[in-house]
């Protein structure tokens, strides 16, 4: 038997609940779907909120051939193979069948570039669904030829319209005569997730039985509910729980730590590219100038994510990560810039020194515009001791290095040059 998620997909516009801006009367997307003439395009919102549905509606509304692939369990090759017999449906006086991708946001490049040929001779109509920007998960070429819809969070009201529709027209459940006495649990757990939302439904229908007058109460959803929840929730509290533990793992310098909250949100579903961001992010935040190749080589594991795909980019994670956690640790360059963010926000854009000003003209130099600047490689070492700083911030320290790894060097050296401004 189907999930009640799956039985109560929307077949038409009018069956379709939420998304008014898109679906509703006078929209810009359903002007689109009845006018028969649809265009490639990504549907960009939270989980369950109605991106799939959007896409089976349109096959049924332009009666054409209807092809879905999903990202998480699908190469080049299944694409290829899927547009080879989207081909030879596809006939001259019709809409080319539909090509839906479900996180499309998952596919590597190579998986992406795939699609482009298909997408620009009109082979396929791409929708393709991500809860990602896709700004930065979309190749530039293949979102240059779609269009990009926001889908929004669907309000409580439609949360209480999907369960009504579910109670009152789905071929199991219409005769139960199911009385619902509060919504508030049932919406609280599904977080306005609709797929959620009919999966815990559906556990407690199951929870009810034979049940006469069957009701369905906060304290009863709470009971049956609340042990079937998934321990890793994507948008959830759990998600950030873990998210953090991982970052404070590295951070702390524990690889044992950091390898397990890894597989703990590999395993959960986390988009990987995120979790790449995050260890980027953090090879500067914690990291930094102790050891400068934590940034390269976390930027390194991006890249190679994005060419080898999952699984096997786990492999490459997990090195990393290990990587960071054992790498010397000094968060320098982050309190400096945050401190001179601080300095221009108190001061505003005070005067640029004189002889620091660029002087293109004579008008300029007459002007004094780069009088008296010493150019430091005249200099021995490179090197010779001036205020940069506007006169009224002169002698301010932003930048304090640690002694930590190659940052100690650093020091060294900065102390020898400008002696009491960097004796730290």
């Amino acid at each position: 038997m189907q999930p009640l998620a799956e039985r109560m997909r929307p077949r038409s516009i009018a069956d379709y609940v939420g998304q008014e801006h898109l679906m509703g009367e006078g929209s810009i997307l359903r002007n689109i779907i009845e006018t028969g003439n649809v265009p490639s395009f990504i549907l960009w919102g939270p989980p369950g909120v109605g991106k799939t549905s959007i896409a089976s509606v349109i096959a049924e509304q332009l009666n054409t051939p209807y092809y879905s692939l999903s990202a998480v369990n699908s190469g080049v090759k299944d694409v290829r193979e899927t547009i080879e017999s989207a081909k030879k449906q596809k006939f001259f006086d019709g809409n080319p069948p539909i090509l839906f991708i479900d996180e499309i946001h998952r596919f590597s490049k190579s998986q992406q570039d795939s699609l482009l040929m298909a997408v620009e001779k009109g082979i396929v109509t791409l929708i393709g669904a991500t809860t990602e920007n896709p700004s930065f998960e979309v190749i530039s070429a293949l979102l240059s030829r779609c269009q990009v819809y926001v889908l929004k969070a669907l309000e409580k009201k439609h949360l209480i319209e999907l369960v009504d529709k579910a109670l009152t027209q789905d071929i199991f459940l219409k005769d139960r005569n199911i009385q619902v006495d509060s919504y508030d649990a049932l919406l609280k757990f599904s977080g306005g997730d609709a797929r959620k939302l009919y999966n815990s439904l559906e556990i407690l229908v199951n929870q009810l039985g034979d049940t006469e007058s069957p009701v369905i109460t906060d304290e009863f959803v709470v009971k049956n509910i609340q042990q079937n929840i998934q321990q890793y929730d994507k948008t959830g509290e759990n998600h950030y729980d873990t998210v953090s533990a991982f970052i404070k793992a590295i951070r702390g310098s524990d690889p044992n730590a950091a390898v397990y909250y890894l597989a703990r949100m590999i395993e959960g579903g986390e988009d990987p590219k995120f979790i790449c961001r995050r260890m980027i992010i953090l090879s500067s935040e914690d990291i930094g100038l102790a050891n400068p190749n934590a940034l390269l080589i976390a930027n390194n594991c991006f890249t190679a994510l994005e060419k080898i795909g999952m699984p096997e980019g786990r492999i490459i994670m997990s090195q990393t990560a290990i990587y960071l956690a054992a790498s010397p640790k000094s968060n320098s360059a982050y309190k400096a810039i945050s401190l001179a963010q601080q300095s221009v926000k108190n001061t505003g854009p005070l005067s640029i020194p004189m002889n620091l000003r660029n002087a293109p003209t004579q008008l300029m130099k007459d002007l004094n515009y780069g009088k008296n600047y010493q150019y430091a490689h005249d200099y021995a070492e490179n090197f010779v001791k001036d205020e940069y700083l506007p006169k009224e911030i002169a002698g301010t320290s932003f930048y304090k290095p640690s002694q930590n790894g190659t940052e100690g060097s650093l020091a060294t050296r900065l102390r020898n040059w400008w002696k009491e401004k960097y004796n730290f």
